[in-house]
């Protein structure tokens, strides 16, 4: 039996539900038994089945679960919330033999679920593709133990080191970028808690800040302001005249149960995180046009590859 390669897999599936979970982790499993996977699963939309709880369903033979090891990206839970604890069913199954790549962040499970199964007889094996399954989880990570969303800072850039023209288009925003990048931002986007912008880029490029062009997962959508009212299909963070750090605007979203954002916003919103180090990805389009005079990118330390050191 390859671990490394059975958990590397369940990666994968963790993978393929990336922001279709939320506020659950999209967590990858399956159960291997006899030389072979019997089945897979992966976490269902808020509300319903852990990816355990799909993985087991799947099995048709009872008998088998005695034989199989469980392999899961994510310490199984071990509390009630809007479903049972996957740790209990676990041990009901009879499995004797569960592999986890990482602690579960969250302080109503951290090791508490590892406890449980090893307190009722079941064979423990922790960290496997450790590094690779933190990575996956990273949103969950950043949440619970810096207190705040997974950041995410994005924007389109000129080959002379624009994001803007001087002179703009009232009736549409300028394109730096292209149909297929556009297409990328999309899935990007499906893949985040939420998107925020600031006033002046909602008010300039009249953004939607949908998926049109990926799926139709919703995002929760914010834009920072000191005056402006509801917008249909947007939050408002009112600032109350005052210019919000990025530290406020981070608390703000962890209040919110916000895990991630992907900030999308003009130069004065980017340099806010930039400028307080409080961002964990940078994603930078790089066009092979020049605009020649307007609003600069913004300028990352030198440091920046530091990030994700969680």
């Amino acid at each position: 039996m390859n671990e490394e390669k059975l958990m590397n897999r369940c990666v994968k599936i963790g993978k393929s539900v990336l922001g279709l979970t939320y506020p659950n982790p999209n967590v990858g499993s399956l159960l291997f038994c006899d030389g072979k996977i019997i089945s897979e699963g992966f976490t269902s939309k808020a509300g319903g089945n852990h990816s355990e709880i799909n993985t087991i369903i799947n099995v048709k033979d009872p008998s088998l679960f005695k034989k199989s090891t469980l392999f899961v990206t994510l310490e199984p839970c071990c509390h009630y919330g809007k479903t049972p604890p996957c740790t209990n069913e676990i041990v009901k199954k009879g499995i004797k033999n569960v592999v986890i790549g990482c602690e579960d962040p969250n302080p109503i499970v951290k090791s508490k679920g590892i406890k449980y199964l090893k307190d009722h007889g079941v064979n423990v094996k922790y960290g496997i593709l450790e590094d690779l399954c933190k990575d996956l989880h990273k949103r969950l990570i950043v949440y619970f133990e810096k207190k705040r969303p997974y950041i995410i800072l994005k924007w389109a850039e000129s080959l002379d080191g624009f994001i803007a023209p001087k002179i703009k288009n009232n009736k549409r925003p300028h394109w730096i970028s292209n149909e297929l990048s556009k297409q990328i931002v999309h899935k990007w986007r499906s893949q985040e808690h939420a998107i925020m912008i600031g006033r002046k880029t909602k008010k300039n490029d009249n953004s939607i800040l949908n998926v049109r062009n990926w799926n139709n997962t919703k995002n929760r959508k914010f834009i920072v302001s000191r005056n402006l009212e509801a917008l249909d299909g947007f939050e408002i963070i009112h600032t109350n005249g005052k210019i919000l750090s990025a530290n406020d605007l981070s608390k703000n979203l962890f209040n919110k149960k916000i895990q991630s954002v992907i900030i999308e916003g003009g130069l004065f919103t980017l340099n806010k995180f930039i400028d307080s180090d409080i961002w964990d990805e940078a994603r930078v389009f790089k066009s092979d046009k020049k605009i020649c005079d307007g609003t600069n990118s913004p300028k990352l330390k030198l440091n920046y590859y530091k990030k994700n050191s969680y």
